[in-house]
């Protein structure tokens, strides 16, 4: 039977990743009783501003968009029951690294990082603060990136790495005792997207909206309007502009159900001035270990 005995800890990068990559896995497990710990590695203060408002905290002017995500992650794990968030290092221990798009579609390093980026720490040193909350929360089960970090992204790779290293260096009880009793992580799972259902999707998605717009899409990365997915038969319904908590909803109704075909998280669209449909391009799909926390016991 589920309990709090059973922990599971999630390692992320930036504010937002969590609840993309893994929200429905830790509302699941939350509500199982079982104990769930989401660490952030940095408080994004690189990431893209949709929102004309928000404008000034980007890195070039005010340079506030971390402590602005900062409040958005607290909303975050309230809205999923998740009481044990942690930031590795503490709140700005280290920065977002920032990225660029490569012309094949995948991200890569930007071309200036300040110091304290996080794809700049030093391996061991970063690996060190997790270490620290492997042994205090002892999970049975770790859930991160892959190699790739899903999509290029150094903060995603870095991430990868450090969880990685520091599940190794946790087990061994000779390695900095200081840091709390070796602890052996079970079950280490990366997020991955399904290819089979993307590939389903990207079908779909052809039948609806013909193949020239649809390869359009995700070569380009453009977003459907949200009306124009209305009228496709993409979405079943169109949340107005500004309701991000309808959108939160929508959006948790689509991963739950596991229906539709290209799916992305659309709540920063819904403060933009713009209509959010639930389910927009270019195509994507619930993370794979969200599937199997629906079907399967990750922890069991």
């Amino acid at each position: 039977m589920p309990d709090a005995t059973q922990r599971l800890l999630l390692v992320h990068a930036h504010p937002d990743d969590e609840t993309i990559g893994n929200g429905a896995t830790m509302a699941k497990y939350v509500a199982e009783g079982r104990q769930v710990t989401c660490v952030t590695c940095t408080a994004g203060e690189m990431g893209e501003i949709l929102v004309p408002e928000l404008a000034h905290l980007a890195a070039d002017q005010e340079d506030g968009l971390g402590e602005h995500r900062r409040t958005e992650i607290e909303d975050a794990m309230a809205a999923l029951g998740v009481t044990d968030h942690r930031w590795l290092g503490g709140f700005g221990r280290f920065r977002d690294s920032g990225m660029k798009w490569h012309e094949a579609g995948h991200a890569i390093a930007a071309d200036e990082t300040d110091e304290r980026a996080f794809a700049n720490a030093d391996l061991a040193v970063a690996a060190d603060q997790l270490v620290q909350i492997i042994r205090e929360v002892r999970p049975q089960v770790m859930a991160t990136y892959d190699q790739f970090g899903g999509y290029g992204h150094p903060d995603h790779i870095q991430a990868h790495r450090v969880a990685t290293y520091a599940a190794h260096l946790a087990a061994v009880p000779s390695y900095r005792p200081e840091l709390g009793e070796a602890w052996d992580i079970a079950k280490i799972y990366w997020n991955a997207m399904s290819e089979s259902k993307m590939r389903e999707g990207l079908r779909r998605l052809r039948e609806v909206i013909g193949h020239r717009l649809a390869d359009d899409l995700v070569l380009t990365g453009r977003r459907l309007d949200a009306h124009e997915a209305l009228a496709a038969g993409l979405v079943s319904r169109v949340v107005p502009a500004g309701d991000q908590l309808a959108t939160a909803r929508a959006l948790a109704e689509q991963v739950c159900l596991g229906g539709g075909t290209a799916v992305r998280a659309t709540l920063r669209m819904a403060g933009a001035g713009s209509d959010a449909a639930s389910y927009l391009g270019p195509v994507q799909t619930p993370r794979e270990v969200d599937e199997v926390a629906f079907s399967e016991d990750l922890m069991g």
